[in-house]
């Protein structure tokens, strides 16, 4: 006897922009299994076995797979191009679509969905570390309407300054650490332990397969912000 979700879209949800790895089989609201490793950045050691065990649940509940989701950036370089091969690779294999989800409307749903207390007309600035005092963010209001495009940004006082002294604005993700101090105001709302997971993909994923939003499969690319840049020599002068 099929199981009940075998109506429904059933979707296969990859992250691995950040130090977290995970994965998670979701099908219409509903989380069927997960797997999380937040230890560090063993995306590659552990993402297939991760991938394997979703498959089997899965073929447990005779559900076939309507899409493969994964996180798309910004962050981690290496972190999204494992993903993202994992994901096309699957998807191929499988024949069915990609979809790519953004990874800081991703962190802002887990703040949403989260139960912490978000004051009225409050803004959202995720921030993905990159380094120094660089930062990827943006800003979304409740419904996530961009008001500050997805960007590399250079921490300074007044960076957010225009959006807080409208009001509050709630600051989460691996970046926000080093911009609690410089950021500091009554209207500056820092919530901690916030990363991108899979189980949060779900709503993203889900709404992007209803308005049938897939990326290419022969040529996306991870959506890095800026160009890559490798470490320089330390001999060099600059």
């Amino acid at each position: 006897m099929l199981h009940k979700y075998v109506n429904m879209a059933v979707i296969l949800n990859i992250d691995t922009s950040t130090e977290v790895c995970s994965t998670a089989l979701t099908a219409e609201g509903s989380v069927l299994v997960h797997r999380e490793d937040f230890s560090g950045r063993n995306h590659a050691a552990l993402l297939s076995g991760f991938i394997k065990d979703c498959l089997d649940r899965a073929a447990e509940l005779e559900l076939k797979l309507d899409a493969v989701a994964v996180s798309m950036g910004p962050g981690s370089y290496t972190g999204l191009r494992i993903g993202l091969s994992e994901a096309k690779g699957l998807a191929f294999a499988l024949g069915v679509p990609l979809i790519g989800i953004d990874t800081l409307k991703l962190l802002t749903v887990s703040v949403m969905f989260s139960g912490v207390e978000i004051p009225e007309g409050a803004l959202f600035a995720p921030m993905i570390d990159a380094r120094r005092m660089e930062v990827f963010t943006a800003v979304y209001d409740m419904a996530l309407t961009e008001l500050l495009a997805p960007q590399p940004l250079v921490l300074e006082a007044d960076s957010y300054r225009r959006y807080t002294d409208a009001g509050p604005v709630m600051f989460f993700g691996n970046g926000s650490d080093k911009a609690r101090e410089l950021l500091a105001g009554p209207d500056a709302i820092f919530v901690a332990d916030v990363n991108p997971v899979a189980v949060d993909m779900l709503a993203l994923s889900e709404l992007a397969w209803s308005k049938r939003e897939f990326i290419d499969l022969a040529y996306s690319t991870p959506w890095y912000r800026k160009e890559f840049q490798t470490t320089k020599p330390k001999n060099k002068v600059i």
